[in-house]
């Protein structure tokens, strides 16, 4: 858009102003939103594209409705509705760079760049603010009409830029440009509001009102004429034109107030109060036409008008009341202060203040673009929920519930069962158990398995350990560099942060995950020391029958007696016991896993998302605002908590069975020894199935939290990357901008002394001047390298001669003499006889130098 300065754009506009349009460039606003769903959402960018057309073609039409139109009103307030909408699904810095020029003041060519979606907003309002007034000020003002719609429209003005003073500005999360600062913003919303009153002045006026009643709004447009100047007093983009012209308003219907409030005297019999009123209205024109050099014609038009009808009729009143009435004229302090009639008020059009109710599919403001993008802070809010939820299920319940496993299986371990009642079950051969056992682990192929799941595992941990090694390595390089550069040009000039003060988030990282993988490293060794002192072992259990028979020694059948029989089928039964509970405690986590990966939170929160865009538009969508909708939710699993109770008592029961069973069991068959070693076997074969199925365990967690912090050292490999670059980037644009300032100073050093050397060399030249002229006018001087004697003053005599020549001064007389301001100096010599005739050519030439032995002598003029 051309600029039009602001005196040229004053005259345009006659006796009213309107506030200019700011300019932008034109941006594909779709590109930084397609990268960002790509980016940082699970949905495909392709399925919005028509909603990525639209943004474009909606931010094209808004930023070049540029005339005074309805039309251009409905552009801005479609794409000031879908940035509203917009902000509750991405950030406010999506990666758009928007420019924007400043309207107001003495900087309109400085552009204003900003990764900002609420920056774009604040500046779409304000030209929708400037759209508002250009279009009261192209309405027909001579039909009472036109007014209606000016007063209107100035007031809608007023209302939007009171909403984007309250609204807008204060959550920009950024310094405002310098037009938009609040004190600037006062000013504008007072002046619109001034012009409506005016328009509302001029209307009454059209209308033939009474004078008081013309006055009553004449002095409120004076008021908000006043209010709008002391705004722009403080303002430092309210330029010098517009505080001349408000200030000429100001006192314009000042005086407007007081002629109408004469009139109104006069029609009262007022007599001495119109001749008051009437002087007071004379002085307020006056005021207003001290600012003649600087409004334009149709403002001086209008007061020059006034001050006609002013001055006519104070000298008829001054007449009338003199020769007439002759009632006495009250001074200004005595005037009643005239009331005020208010018709206006800032009014935010709907459009504005309920944009969002005006989206939808028949909406006035069309449909909410990207209405099915789930919010990134959605995705986020689920993930945070899934976390809440895996925690609670694996660490509170199922984590309780392998640990009340683990230690009843250690106190079978520690009673050495159930290999000593296999033994004597079965004396000969293989127990079922051992046997099935056996077969799992053959199936499974299972020492090779659990050193593939190993190996696998260390190459997730070399690439982890080189991802991150990647990443410390370019802070650490940045860090050199960045040494290097203050080295180079010093800490005052290089003044930026060192890295750890500019981001200490990401260096916290640094220590952060090398802990994370230092303690897998230490987890890791424990299982490689399990499977180490227990491969023998898992390696038979996975070989032929017949090597597990040859290992497990056959004993002699012994002789059951029933109390033998009696112990063993109550331990048999405990130990039966345990197995259900343990298949119980299965299928119960199983169950758990399950319902937890059906625990879908996404609709909950899709729906609590809608419910707080309807109420809030304005408001970014954080996780924090689902704490309640989780804690609902994750109560559903208070009834798993509360069977973990149950679990525990049952199982302390159980245990205490166990060991009065064994007890009972051990006693039923002392000294019986005949099954030891196969106990002893059977016993460390059953451990070995037992740590087999703990590492694998152990082997699954490893990969599962491996593949976790992958995606956490990826992300800081990334990070480190960016800020390297953008570092470098700061670090080049600094050192060049350091360059051009060294050199600038150098050139500034070198011209300096070119100048100091060109001085020199003319104080030189004029120096061997002034000799070359003192050797034609007199013999060189003779230099005196000893220090000069300060003069003895003399007295001088009463009645001096006077001196012939100017040249050759008269001998004086030799008596002491005390010089006077005024007297010349003479040096003392031989001086020639004042009535000397000798002829000129032929006198010897006198030396001017001065002899110190000669004295200084002073003569009285």
């Amino acid at each position: 858009m051309a600029e039009v300065s602001w005196a040229t754009q004053t005259m345009q506009n006659g006796n009213i102003l309107q506030i200019p349009f700011r300019r932008t460039h034109n941006l594909q606003l779709s590109e930084p939103i397609r990268k960002y769903i790509e980016t940082k959402y699970d949905q495909h960018p392709a399925t919005f594209a028509r909603d990525l057309e639209v943004i474009d073609q909606l931010r094209k039409e808004a930023v070049n409705a540029l005339e005074p139109h309805g039309s251009g009103l409905r552009k801005l307030q479609q794409y000031a509705a879908q940035l509203v909408y917009m902000s509750g699904k991405f950030p406010v810095d999506i990666g758009a760079d928007f420019t924007w020029y400043p309207s107001l003041g003495y900087h309109t060519n400085h552009a204003h760049i900003e990764n900002n979606i609420r920056f774009e907003l604040a500046n779409v309002l304000f030209n929708l603010a400037a759209m508002y007034s250009q279009v009261a000020l192209s309405s027909n003002r001579a039909t009472a009409d036109g007014l209606k719609s000016a007063a209107s429209n100035f007031c809608f003005a007023a209302g939007v830029v009171d909403y984007l003073k309250t609204s807008i500005v204060p959550e920009l999360r950024s310094p405002p440009p310098e037009d938009m600062d609040n004190m600037t913003l006062e000013a504008l919303q007072a002046l619109m509001l001034a012009q409506a009153q005016e328009c509302f002045w001029q209307k009454a006026v059209k209308d033939g009102l009474k004078d008081a009643s013309i006055a009553k709004l004449a002095a409120k447009v004076s008021d908000l004429y006043n209010e709008a100047g002391d705004w722009a007093l403080k303002s430092n983009s309210i330029r010098s034109e517009w505080i001349h012209h408000i200030n000429a308003k100001h006192h314009h219907f000042a005086a407007a107030a007081q002629y109408r409030a004469a009139c109104d005297c006069l029609e009262k019999r007022k007599y001495g109060e119109e001749v008051a009123r009437l002087r007071d209205s004379l002085n307020c024109v006056n005021l207003a036409l001290k600012e003649s050099n600087y409004i334009n014609r149709a403002v001086q038009a209008d007061l020059n008008g006034l001050k006609t009808r002013v001055q006519e009729d104070l000298k008829r009143s001054e007449k009338d009341n003199d020769t007439i009435y002759l009632i006495p004229e009250p001074s200004k302090s005595e005037l009643k202060m005239l009331d005020r009639a208010s018709m206006v008020s800032a009014k935010t059009p709907k459009e504005v203040s309920q944009s969002q109710e005006l989206l939808g599919d028949k909406g006035e403001l069309g449909r909410p673009l990207f209405a099915k993008l789930v919010p990134y802070s959605v995705h986020v809010a689920a993930s945070i929920y899934a976390d809440r939820r895996d925690r609670l299920v694996k660490q509170d319940i199922i984590g309780k519930l392998d640990d009340m496993t683990t230690r009843i299986q250690d106190l079978l371990a520690s009673l050495n069962l159930p290999g000593s009642l296999q033994a004597l079950e079965k004396p000969l051969g293989l127990p079922p158990g051992l046997a099935s056992h056996a077969d799992e682990i053959r199936q499974a192929d299972g020492v090779h398995m659990l050193h593939a799941t190993i190996a696998d595992t260390e190459k997730i941990k070399s690439n982890l350990r080189q991802m991150y090694q990647d990443g410390v390595d370019l802070l650490r390089t940045e860090a050199g560099e960045d040494e290097g550069a203050r080295r180079k040009f010093g800490t005052e000039r290089w003044n930026r942060a060192p890295a750890p003060d500019a981001v200490p988030k990401l260096y916290s990282q640094v220590s952060d995950i090398d802990g994370y993988l230092n303690q897998a490293d230490s987890s890791d060794k424990l299982v490689q020391k399990k499977i180490r002192d227990n491969e023998s072992l898992i390696r038979l259990l996975g070989g032929t029958d017949r090597d597990l028979e040859d290992y497990v020694p056959s004993s002699r059948r012994a002789t059951i007696t029933a109390k033998v029989e009696r112990a063993t089928n109550t331990l048999r039964a405990t130990i039966n016991e345990v197995n259900r509970l343990e298949s119980r405690r299965r299928k119960k986590v199983e169950a758990l896993k399950a319902t937890s990966r059906e625990d879908d939170v996404l609709p909950d929160l899709l729906q609590e998302t809608s419910k707080i865009e309807r109420e809030f538009p304005m408001q970014p969508i954080v996780a924090s605002q689902f704490e309640h909708l989780f804690d609902d939710r994750l109560r559903r699993y208070d009834g798993e908590r509360q069977e973990l109770k149950r679990e525990e008592t049952e199982q302390d029961q159980l245990s205490e069975r166990i060991r009065q069973a064994n007890q009972s069991f051990q006693t039923a068959k002392q000294g019986d020894t005949s099954t030891s070693e196969r106990e002893q076997a059977l016993q460390d074969l059953e451990n070995a199935y037992t740590t087999y199925k703990q590492v694998i365990k152990d082997l699954d967690t490893g990969r599962s939290f491996y593949n976790n912090l992958g995606t956490i050292v990826s992300r800081f490999r990334d990070e480190c990357r960016n800020f390297v670059y953008t570092r470098r980037s700061e670090a080049q644009a600094l050192e060049n901008d350091l360059s051009t300032a060294m050199a600038g100073l150098q050139l500034q050093h070198q011209n300096q002394q070119n100048l100091l050397s060109q001085k020199h060399a003319q104080a030189h030249a004029r120096q061997q001047q002034h000799n070359t002229q003192q050797q034609h006018a007199a013999p060189p001087a003779r230099m005196i390298d000893e220090p000069i004697p300060a003069p003895m003053p003399q007295r001088p005599q009463a009645q001096p001669p006077p001196v012939a020549k100017i040249q050759s001064p008269e001998p004086i007389s030799t008596g002491p003499t005390t010089w006077q301001e005024g007297m010349p100096i003479v040096f003392g010599g031989p001086q020639p006889a004042s009535g000397s005739k000798a002829n000129v050519s032929n006198t010897q030439p006198v030396d001017s130098r001065w002899d110190p032995a000669q004295g200084v002598k002073f003569v009285p003029r």
